[in-house]
This record gives C-alpha cells, sequence and structure tokens, in this order.
C-alpha cells in the first residue's frame, strides 16, 4: 500500500500543452514520470530545463491530446515503460493495466492502484495512490468528462467511485477547464456559498495565470453539481430541465450532463 502523501523528494508539476491541457510531471532531482503526454515537446522542453529523464509515461485513456506524444518520447529513450488501459487501441502502451492492478515506480518511490472509470471513454482508468488521484478527463474541477462513448449509468458510477476517496485526496484532472465550469454549477446550485467563494479563488488564481489544479476530492463534493446528485436544489434545477420526473441520482446526472452539453 502507498503512503497517503507522495515521498519527500516528489514533486508534481503540469506542463501546459495545447490551449488547456496540463500533462503531469512527477519527479525527483533526476528522473520524471509523465501522464497523458498529448505533446511530447512541452514534456522535452520541461525534461531539458530541469536536467530530468523520463522514467515512464502513464496513460489514463485513448484520445489523441493525452497520446499524441508517446511515440516522440519514447523514440528520444528506448525502454521507457508506457503503462495504460487495455486493448491494443493505444499505440506504445508496452504495459496494460485493469482495475486493481498496482503500478510501481521505483525510480520515483511510487505506487499507483489502478482504477477504471469509464464513460468519458470506455478505457478510461485513473491512478490513485499517495493521497493523489490522477484522473485525466472523468473529473474536472466543478465539472466532469462528456460522454463520448459510455453511458450516463457508468459515469455516475466512476464518478461515484472517485466521490469515495478520502477527502483529502488531490485531484489532478487533465484540462484547466475550472472557470468555465463553475459557471455552470451556479445555474445548477445559485445558493450554493462554497461555490461562490471557489469561483472567487479560481478566478484570483487565473488572474495571475495559476493552476486552479490540484483540487481535493472534499471540495469537490462541496461544489461539483456533478457530485452533487442527491442535494435538494441540484435535483430541483435538474428537474426544472428535464421533460420526464427524476427518479434518482443517475437521472439527475444524466440530465445534468446533457444540459451541459449545451451550456
Amino acid at each position: 500500500m502507498s503512503t497517503s502523501t507522495l515521498p519527500n523528494d516528489v514533486s508534481v508539476t503540469p506542463i501546459p500543452a495545447f490551449t488547456d491541457n496540463y500533462i503531469w510531471c512527477l519527479h525527483n532531482s533526476n528522473d520524471a514520470v509523465v501522464v497523458d503526454p498529448g505533446d511530447a515537446e512541452p514534456v522535452l522542453a520541461f525534461l531539458k530545463q530541469n536536467n530530468l529523464k523520463l522514467a515512464a509515461i502513464l496513460i489514463t485513456h485513448h484520445h489523441h491530446d493525452h497520446t499524441g506524444g508517446i511515440t516522440r518520447l519514447t523514440s528520444t529513450r528506448p525502454a521507457i515503460p508506457v503503462i495504460g488501459p487495455r486493448g491494443s487501441h493505444i499505440r506504445g502502451i508496452t504495459k496494460s493495466v485493469t482495475q486493481g492492478d498496482v503500478v510501481r515506480l521505483p525510480i520515483i518511490k511510487c505506487d499507483f492502484t489502478v482504477m477504471e472509470i469509464p464513460g468519458h471513454t470506455l478505457d478510461h482508468i485513473a491512478f490513485y495512490g499517495h493521497g493523489a488521484i490522477f484522473c485525466g478527463d472523468t473529473l474536472f474541477a466543478a465539472g466532469c468528462g462528456r460522454l463520448f462513448e459510455g453511458s450516463p449509468e457508468q459515469m455516475a458510477h466512476s464518478l461515484s467511485k472517485l466521490k469515495r476517496l478520502p477527502g483529502h485526496t488531490k485531484v489532478y484532472c487533465a484540462h484547466e477547464y475550472t472557470v468555465a465550469n463553475i459557471q455552470f454549477a451556479k445555474k445548477v446550485e445559485p445558493n450554493n456559498q462554497a461555490l461562490h467563494d471557489y469561483e472567487m479563488w479560481a478566478n484570483q488564481q487565473r488572474e495571475q495565470n495559476k493552476a486552479t489544479l490540484p483540487s481535493d476530492i472534499a471540495t469537490q463534493k462541496a461544489v461539483n453539481p456533478f457530485l452533487r446528485c442527491e442535494q435538494e436544489e441540484v435535483r430541483s434545477s435538474a428537474q426544472a430541465k428535464s421533460e420526464h420526473t427524476l427518479h434518482d441520482e443517475v437521472a439527475v446526472f444524466a440530465t445534468l450532463r446533457t444540459w451541459k452539453d449545451k451550456f
């Protein structure tokens, strides 16, 4: 079992890519592991700037903005392990993992347990350990991923798995969507004071060109409508948008997700 915090000599740094992606880099003073490198060039620049060697690549799902840099990165240094979801659909994966598997990264003294969290895509996984979850595009700050492949039932189940993690768990998602997501969340739950406070903080972060990530599970349970489908105001707002009676939290979630898609 991993400890509740990352090793003292390991840092997690967001490497910006494209317009709003973050490629998370776990590193000590010598070696680095990157999560979802959609673009190799900013990773290579970060490694060079910090005199780091790439030791491994973790992949959460098959979308190109999370996998596009694999070939270039592995061509720079042979035998780099590329660990990702099972199946032969992602070029460059050297080790496929599934629910409950443990990914051992001794070079940075970290172990992560794999969680299957389908919905955004059917192959989506997360890496959980040391008080951190690298969850790709399933859970965002104040939001969640679109349902490109999975069903509302699958995504609601995946989010419930994440919701049950300890409140202090740091949430490392892959996009800087927070400010936009908050605008939707306020429509769903306009009387949530924690959400308004969160908006003030997020705006300050972005005004200073700082990331709003990582968040943590406790904060997301307080502000994220997709984790709050049992709350009366969330249910009422969803019901007002739906042509059908919403009998359970999955129905509330499905309505919220459809509403957000058009927001």
